[in-house]
C-alpha cells in the first residue's frame, strides 16, 4: 500500500491569500497602454514630424483665444510702436498665425492629454493613474472612468487658458486628468469600509476594500481629517513642484500647474456627476 508522506493538515492554520503584484482594471491598463504607444510611435518620428503633430494636437492656449476674440490680435497691433512687449508678442501671434492659422480645433482640448514631450513625463503620469484609476475604474465602469479622465483634461486646459489667455506655448501631458482621478479618488478612498478607510489597506481581494461605499456629500467629506491632509498634501506639492520647478531647476520646461488645479477641482466638486452609486443617506 503506497505510503502517503504529506504533512497532515492543520485546520487551525489560515491559507495564505495571494495578492497579485499587479491588479488594474483593462481600461486603466489599455489607457496607459496607449499613452505609452502613442509616446513611443512619436519618438521613433523626425524632429519635423514631432513638431508638426505637437502643433496640431497639443492645446494652444492663444490660439483658442484668438478664435473667439480675434480683435485681440488687433489690440497688439495698434501698441506695437509704443510696447517692446507687445510686439514681441504680436511677432509670435504672427508666427503662430502664419504656421497653424487662427481656426478653431476643439479637439485640441483633449488630444494634448496623449502627447507627452520625454519618457520621464509619459511614465511619471502612467504612474499616477496605474495608482489612483483602479479604484475610480471600478466603481464607475470603463465608460464612465473614460468620461472622467475625459473631463478632467478639458477642464485641465480650459482653467489653464483662462489665466494665459495669450500664450502661444503648447500644453501637453495627462497630468490633469490625473489630477482629476486623484480628486475623485478622494472622495470614496477614505470612507469607512472603503479601500483606505480600514484596517485591511488598498487592496482588490482583501474584504475590507469596498469601491461601492457611499460618497458623502463634499462638506461632509471635507470634515474628515485625513482627506483633508490629503488635499492640503496636494495643493502644496503641485505648487512647489508646479509653480516652481523651472525655479527649483526640477524641469527646463515651464509645468502647467494650473492646469493640474483644472483636473483636480472638477473631479473633486463634480464627481457626483460621473458616480453610478445611489446618493448616500445623511448621517
Amino acid at each position: 500500500m503506497p505510503s502517503d508522506d504529506s504533512p497532515p493538515e492543520n485546520p487551525n492554520v489560515a491559507l495564505k491569500v495571494r495578492e497579485p503584484i499587479f491588479d488594474a482594471p483593462l481600461v486603466v491598463v489599455a489607457l496607459v497602454a496607449i499613452l505609452i504607444v502613442i509616446h513611443a510611435a512619436l519618438s521613433l518620428c523626425s524632429e519635423a514630424t514631432q513638431e508638426a503633430i505637437v502643433g496640431r494636437f497639443a492645446f494652444v492656449p492663444g490660439q483658442l483665444t484668438l478664435a473667439f476674440w480675434p480683435e485681440r490680435f488687433r489690440d497688439l497691433q495698434a501698441h506695437v510702436n509704443l510696447d517692446p512687449g507687445a510686439l514681441q508678442q504680436a511677432r509670435i501671434v504672427r508666427d503662430f498665425l502664419l504656421q497653424q492659422g487662427g481656426g478653431l480645433n476643439l479637439w485640441r482640448l483633449l488630444t494634448y492629454a496623449f502627447i507627452h514631450g520625454s519618457w520621464s513625463h509619459v511614465g511619471l503620469n502612467s504612474i499616477w493613474i496605474i495608482a489612483f484609476g483602479p479604484p475610480v475604474a471600478r466603481r464607475l465602469g470603463p465608460l464612465r472612468f473614460l468620461a472622467l479622465f475625459a473631463a478632467t483634461a478639458i477642464a485641465g486646459a480650459l482653467f489653464h487658458w483662462a489665466f494665459n489667455m495669450m500664450d502661444f506655448t503648447p500644453l501637453i501631458g495627462a497630468s490633469a486628468a490625473d489630477s482629476g482621478l486623484m480628486a475623485a479618488a478622494a472622495r470614496f478612498m477614505f470612507e469607512p469600509g472603503g479601500p483606505l478607510g480600514g484596517p485591511s489597506g488598498y487592496s482588490r481581494s482583501s474584504p475590507g476594500a469596498d469601491y461601492n461605499v457611499p460618497a458623502p456629500p463634499l462638506l461632509q467629506l471635507l470634515r474628515e481629517r485625513r482627506v483633508v491632509i490629503f488635499l492640503v498634501i496636494w495643493l502644496a506639492t503641485n505648487f512647489i513642484f508646479g509653480a516652481g520647478a523651472q525655479s527649483f531647476g526640477l524641469s527646463e520646461a515651464p509645468v502647467a500647474w494650473l492646469a493640474h488645479i483644472g483636473g483636480f477641482a472638477l473631479g473633486l466638486f463634480l464627481f457626483p456627476l460621473f458616480d453610478r452609486r445611489a446618493a448616500p443617506v445623511r448621517r
